[in-house]
């Protein structure tokens, strides 16, 4: 690893340091999700190139809002044009991070991620880390500023290298009747001066431990320059999930 990167994990932990001070006697619960999406979408951009996916999110959360989390999903060889059948078998993603209760209304999360690449047959690394601030409402309006110092650059089936990345959203989740919810989001994705929007909107669904989510998805034409590898444009896509 160059030392680029390691200046960026090492400033990454000590962001996620100062949010894990000693306390006594911390209780931790574990909790998680088993989902299967027709469709992995982040940040507008399908993951999967359209293809389905299997996934798994484990986090331990501390009584004072601290948390920890691995999510893996699988993805297949996603990546198009030149690159027809190369790609990555799956992603992993670990996470560290605190949720700051700013009154009964509002609070703030601070979370670093790191973003792994796995069993694929790319020459070369794709893994990169963000770090977000998301401030909520209720549970069902939040908004989020993320940086990305590392992001990987393309234009079109070319690689540039390595930029920062900059991110904003917003999402909504309104419960309508009885276990239905109507979610909606919006975003910006920029790097390097070149930069796309992306959003959604659809239903959401909760029976006990189950949730089903589905929804319209679309990014704009510049998404498809920046990430030559997934699929952007409009698609729906489902989610079922099974919480533990």
């Amino acid at each position: 690893m160059g030392p680029g990167p390691l200046r960026i994990g090492i400033f990454c932990l000590w962001i996620m340091a100062a949010t894990l001070a000693p306390r006594a006697a911390r209780a931790v619960t574990v909790e998680g999700d088993i989902s299967y999406t027709n469709d992995y979408i982040l940040k507008g951009i399908s993951q999967t190139a359209g293809r389905s996916a299997g996934q798994l999110d484990v986090r331990a959360t501390t009584l004072d809002a601290t948390f920890l989390g691995v999510f893996a999903s699988t993805l297949g060889h996603t990546w198009q044009r030149a690159w027809a059948n190369t790609g990555w078998d799956y992603e992993a993603e670990t996470y560290l991070g605190h949720r700051f209760d700013l009154s009964p209304a509002w609070s703030a999360t601070l979370t670093g991620v790191a973003y792994w690449y796995l069993k694929g047959n790319v020459p070369m690394s794709e893994n990169y880390q963000e770090i977000s601030v998301a401030v909520t409402y209720l549970d069902f309006w939040t908004v989020t500023a993320s940086v990305i110092p590392n992001a990987v650059r393309f234009n079109g089936e070319y690689r540039l290298g390595r930029y920062p990345a900059y991110v904003a959203d917003t999402s909504v989740q309104l419960p309508l009747i009885g276990r239905l919810f109507f979610t909606a989001g919006a975003g910006y994705y920029t790097s390097d001066e070149t930069g796309y929007e992306y959003g959604n909107a659809g239903f959401g669904f909760q029976f006990k431990s189950l949730r089903l989510d589905a929804g319209y998805y679309f990014a704009d034409h510049h998404a498809q320059t920046l990430f030559p590898y997934g699929r952007a444009g409009s698609r729906v896509a489902g989610t079922l999930s099974w919480h533990f």
